[in-house]
């Protein structure tokens, strides 16, 4: 299996904070909300780099589908002008190309932290006196 290039690795890393700061300075768009970049996978030849997001809504603890669907297309509108800044900002060459992605992980985490605790629960009504040991 080959190994991971670190320069690749390193890229990308430099990407999700540049964009991070990005999306909370320079970015005045009212359609987003508290945009948060979770992780971005640069391709090897360097062309364009996979940038995963999170969304979260005042008082929601996870977005609604619209929500997604309206951000997502919001940052895919605006990844020319976020790739021109990070031309601008970045010394490298060439400057991937930005696909952005949805990251459902914490949606995903949240779900199953939820299962855990339900089955908790019903583990101490159906058996209350072995949860006090």
């Amino acid at each position: 299996m080959a190994k991971e290039f670190s320069r690749t690795r390193r890229l990308g890393e430099q990407i999700q904070r540049d964009l991070a700061r990005m999306l909370q300075v320079d970015v005045k768009d009212p359609r987003l909300g508290m945009v948060t970049i979770t992780g971005v996978k640069v391709s090897k030849d360097v062309s364009y780099a996979e940038v995963y997001f999170t969304v979260m809504k005042p008082g929601m603890p996870v977005a609604d589908a619209a929500t997604i669907k309206e951000t997502e297309s919001v940052l895919r509108e605006m990844a020319g002008f976020l790739r021109s800044e990070l031309a601008r900002i970045m010394t490298t060459r060439i400057t991937p190309a930005l696909r952005f992605h949805y990251d459902a992980s914490l949606d995903r985490g949240m779900h199953l932290t939820s299962l855990i605790s339900k089955a908790i629960r019903e583990d101490k009504e159906r058996n209350p006196e072995a949860g006090e040991e």
